[in-house]
């Protein structure tokens, strides 16, 4: 690839917005940054931004170009930091992505690991997106369910969330405390997508009758907050329930999320995600 100026270019306009902050990033005159893109797009025959008053927006192309220009980057600062005896500094940005349900019981973990290491930029992104290693948009993900099974990446079992059914304490004063016997009786928080992964949420779609689904949502959150608003009972880990929250059915194996660490092979044995990995190792396993 002969264009190397115009894809650093193009990475920098994409993680900075403007033409004037990647100039600035860069050290060189707005202009060039201009006739950098202008050239790449040109020899690429595609668009990669769609410029307007606020800035350069980058569009689908734009996009994977930074992805697989921020795992460049990433390689090449891990050489750079090893050809000159630094390869063990935990430092720069590491990105992490999981689900946001499982923020709570995260941000203590990373916090703690930010302390201990000042010098890293941390980058926390969440949704039910499959934010993709090998693209560089995340160094570190922490996945639910099945193994990950995609090439070339790194995958560790991390920890077993013990899970079970709850009501929050306006639904019990509205409709009585559930019992065993009864419970597939009471209004139940599941999933839209019938094809859900989590095992808890298939027991639903596989136990409770459709009409008893009252309330339907595919991102944990939404789960979460109708179950503390007392729309109907739901799944939440143990740690995570809090004190508004009544467990009506004790955690059973068949409902426990299972957790799992994933690397790429190619950023898995730098010095800030094997502080990393080893720092959620341990705090996680603590807390099965």
């Amino acid at each position: 690839m002969q264009d190397w100026d115009g894809l650093r270019t193009a990475f920098e306009v994409v993680r900075h917005g403007t033409v004037s902050g990647a100039a600035q990033a860069l050290g060189v005159h707005h202009a060039t940054v201009i006739r950098h893109i202008d050239a790449l797009e040109a020899r690429l025959g595609v668009k990669l931004f769609q410029r307007h008053a606020r800035g350069y927006t980058p569009t689908e192309a734009g996009e994977d170009l930074a992805r697989v220009a921020q795992a460049t980057d990433d390689q090449f600062a891990q050489l750079a930091a090893r050809l000159s005896g630094q390869g063990n500094a935990v430092q720069g940005e590491l990105v992490v992505t999981t689900l946001a349900s499982f923020t709570r019981r995260l941000m203590p973990v990373l916090a703690d690991f930010q302390s201990e290491h000042p010098d890293v930029r941390l980058v926390y992104r969440t949704g039910r997106r499959l934010f993709r290693l090998e693209y560089g948009e995340a160094h570190v993900a922490i996945r639910a369910g099945s193994p990950p099974k995609e090439l070339d990446n790194v995958v560790q079992a991390l920890a077993t969330l013990d899970t079970a059914l709850y009501a929050s304490k306006s639904y019990i004063e509205r409709r009585g405390m559930p019992t065993e016997a009864d419970v597939l009786e009471h209004d139940f928080i599941g999933p839209d997508d019938e094809n859900i992964g989590a095992p808890a949420l298939r027991w639903i779609i596989q136990h409770v009758d459709r009409a008893r689904i009252v309330f339907r949502a595919n991102d944990d959150l939404s789960h979460f907050e109708a179950l503390r608003a007392g729309v109907g009972l739901g799944f939440s880990p143990v740690g995570e329930a809090g004190d508004d929250l009544v467990q009506v059915l004790p955690p059973r194996d068949e409902w426990a999320a299972k957790l799992w660490l994933v690397t790429h092979v190619d950023l898995h044995r730098t010095a800030k995600v094997q502080a990393l990995t080893a720092h959620l190792k341990t705090a996680l396993r603590d807390c099965e």
